[in-house]
């Protein structure tokens, strides 16, 4: 638009009342009484309003005739130039909404998410009109305006009625268990088990019992509860699909789900592998249960297709239970009944959250939601967003360099779309699923630990938001030890915020919220699945102090038989210098004095070149890269913030000589597998946080053999808090020898001839 145009723009502007102007920023065009753009008359329209125009969005906007309004959008385009007094003065008659902002999929709806839609002019409308038009036809799939900036700025009002638990009814045949099959539904039990005070009480000073017992599959398992004497808990032998209480339609829709892991044809009596039968035995007990041996090339898929089960069974089982007793307080007569009859809430909706590192792990969960709820069907379940979700989530196989040669596991780890920032809310009512809903009309959450982490905020920040949080029944923390590599912080953050009273009411009905989430005991009915790659002390300590759910905790421990040090294929001494520690806390000042003292000054000369320096902590890493300049020794450092060219000069001076030492952290090593050649010294500053690191940086010593095998060496420190990593190295038994041995020295030699 030319200086003329604006010119008279802001002419026709300026002709314009207060009112006027207030006029053309709420509705898009100016009050008829002062309409001067048609000369004649127009008999006014009538239109029917769908019942989810309860809200105005960008959809009901583009119904609109464009011929119609288009001036008036580009005079509302001027609004912003108006002068800073004009705009303050406006502003004391207009009511903000900023405050009543809902939180919705990925960062938040917006309220003023129209007016900017608005203000991009007729042709972002007009792509809007497109866009609605083909979400229509394609059941329901949306994608966010043209004006949009961001994820926050997308709104769904179109499909909140369809989903509103408030609003619904329960459907002929899609659930209602009889008296008698609800007394023994494990949901039933767990969900209507009311605590006393007294129990609630007696927590800090009930010692936890425990209780060892061996399953054929998981193998040796702890069980402990502070509420309740232990039952005796068997491993389960012939499962019968109809006896697990599964919601419709999911008993019809699992076996063929969940074929791909059967080795025979589907049936309805062996559904599950072995490991699926007696992981979901302990689920569907509401038992919280961590589970260290979950590795993405093995049993990855075949856990997330049961947890994917068992979440969408509690939330279709909670949503019924919903929906009938509204059916039922509806066909209730004035004044009659109990309203405790009909508690079967939370203070918030939100009741599962599934935590997982990166976004192809959320595409391949609701792709499993969306298998689960169709089946063999024929008519398809409406999936509303589902064009944007695939978008944000999928990924282009063409995105992805060629020529790679990594590790398989890491393949497994890192496929598909790898962003570490989202979250997303999920809706799922009636054979219908909602992608990106707003965070307080969502049933399932799932997100990763940083984009939980960005939304829950810190003290004093003043954009934060945590209750969404307040009523989550069901977490499921998966793949952990990948957090150990990105920030364990953001999970102990989430921890810390989970199941607190929330700061507002977000329009609850109080007579149905349950009274143990009045009485705030929600963290003691709040089922933690927690599933890892490793045993580790950082993990443990979670589940150990936040998991304190009623029906007590499962955890596997198997102990480590042989350890990694045995896929060592290179004929190399490793010699395991252990450290005298009196405390954890003293543990890495006396690891530094250790290593300073009386590790270092035997590689300072020049004999013993090409040494690497493996060190799995970022702040030791920092720590000895700091000592290393003030010393002046020759060295360089690779981590996982250094430059790809910083990575190619450190690589090339080690390998030719020109540096002496190599500092290297692990969380490099995790994300880039790189090979680091010319390495004929090795220490390990602590052991590794994954086994199998240790083999393969062991390995690296073939990488560049000149016949130099005689001198190279290994040596590795460890104290006795670091017990779980030395037995997943050497093994359980050989890990008890050397911690009890008064001996300080100890060598192993691998690959002998």
């Amino acid at each position: 638009m030319g200086k003329r145009g604006r010119r008279g723009q802001s002419q026709l502007l300026s002709t314009l009342s207060k009112k006027q102007k207030k006029h053309l920023r709420d509705f898009g065009e100016e009050h008829p009484f002062y309409d001067r753009v048609s000369k004649r008359e127009e008999k006014p329209q009538i239109c029917q309003l769908s019942e989810s125009s309860d809200s105005s969005d960008s959809e009901s906007e583009a119904g609109s005739e464009p011929e119609h309004i288009s001036g008036y959008h580009r005079l509302l385009a001027t609004l912003k130039n108006v002068s800073e007094e004009e705009e303050e003065e406006e502003e004391e008659d207009e009511d903000s909404d900023a405050d009543d902002t809902e939180v919705s999929g990925d960062e938040g709806g917006d309220s003023d998410a129209s007016v900017e839609e608005m203000a991009a002019g007729p042709t972002g409308l007009q792509e809007d009109v497109a866009l609605s038009d083909d979400a229509k036809e394609k059941g329901g799939e949306g994608a966010p305006g043209p004006s949009q900036e961001g994820p926050e700025e997308f709104t769904d009002a179109k499909h909140e009625s369809l989903f509103s638990l408030e609003t619904n009814f329960l459907e002929d045949g899609n659930g209602g268990n009889s008296s008698q099959e609800g007394a023994r539904d494990p949901f039933l039990q767990h969900v209507n088990k009311e605590l006393k005070e007294k129990e609630i009480q007696a927590i800090a000073t009930n010692p936890k019992t425990t209780r060892e017992i061996k399953w054929p599959v998981l193998g040796q398992l702890v069980f402990s509860s502070r509420f309740q004497k232990l039952e005796t808990f068997k491993p389960p032998k012939d499962v019968n699909i109809e006896s697990l209480h599964l919601q419709k339609p999911l008993e019809a829709t699992w076996a063929k789900t969940n074929s791909q892991f059967l080795s025979g044809p589907p049936k309805t009596s062996s559904c599950f592998t072995p490991l699926q039968k007696e992981l979901f035995s302990i689920m569907n007990s509401y038992r919280d249960l961590f589970y260290p041996e979950r590795t993405a090339l093995k049993n990855g898929e075949e856990i997330r297709h049961v947890y994917c089960l068992h979440v969408l069974n509690h939330v279709l089982k909670a949503n019924a239970q919903v929906l009938g007793n509204n059916g039922r307080r509806r066909s209730q007569k004035f004044g009659v009944g109990d309203d405790d009859d009909f508690r079967d809430q939370g203070l918030t909706r939100p009741k599962v959250l599934i935590v997982v590192p990166f976004r192809e792990a959320a595409l391949r969960i609701v792709q499993l939601f969306i298998s689960l709820l169709e089946g063999d069907s024929k008519k398809k379940i409406i999936v509303s967003n589902k064009k944007r979700f695939q978008g944000e989530y999928g990924s282009d196989p063409e995105e992805r360099p060629p020529n790679l040669k990594r590790p398989e596991d890491y393949e497994a780890v890192f496929v598909g779309n790898i962003d570490d920032h989202f979250r997303i809310g999920v809706a799922i009512l009636q054979r219908s699923i909602r992608l990106y809903a707003p965070f307080y009309s969502s049933d399932i959450l799932i997100a990763s630990p940083l984009g939980l982490r960005t939304i829950i905020g810190g003290e004093g920040e003043k954009k934060r938001d945590f209750d969404f949080l307040s009523s989550i029944e069901l977490l499921i923390i998966d793949q952990a030890d990948i957090y150990l590599m990105q920030n364990w912080e953001h999970v102990l953050h989430l921890m810390k915020h989970m199941n607190l009273l929330p700061l507002d009411s977000h329009g609850v009905d109080f007579s149905r919220v349950r009274m143990w989430s009045l009485h705030n005991w929600a963290k003691y009915y709040r089922q933690t699945l927690l599933f890892g790659g490793l045993q580790d002390a950082q993990i443990n300590s979670v589940f150990n102090q936040y998991c304190v759910n009623f029906q007590g905790q499962v955890a596997v421990r198997n102990a480590p038989v042989t350890g990694s040090i045995s896929h060592v294929l290179v004929q190399l001494p490793h010699v395991f210098q252990k450290m005298e520690v009196e405390s954890l806390a003293s543990a890495i000042d006396t690891r530094f004095n250790f290593f300073v003292n009386k590790i270092l000054p035997q590689y300072r000369d020049a004999v013993m070149s090409h040494t690497l320096v493996y060190v799995p902590s970022y702040f030791d890493f920092v720590r000895l890269r700091n000592y290393f300049k003030k010393e002046e020794l020759n060295f360089t450092h690779i981590c996982e913030y250094t430059q790809k060219s910083g990575i190619s000069r450190a690589r090339h001076f080690f390998l030719q000589g020109e540096k002496q030492f190599l500092l290297l952290t692990e969380r490099f090593h995790f994300y880039k597998r790189y090979t680091i050649k010319g390495i004929r010294n090795l220490i390990f500053y602590q052991l590794p946080t994954y086994p199998h690191f240790y083999s393969e940086v062991c390995n690296m010593l073939r990488a560049t053999s000149r016949g130099e095998e005689a001198a190279w060496t290994c040596t590795v420190l460890y104290s006795k808090y670091d017990a779980q990593r030395l037995a997943a190295v050497v093994g359980a038994e050989r890990a008890a020898r050397m911690l009890q041995s008064k001996k300080s020295v100890h060598l192993f030699v691998t690959g002998e001839k």
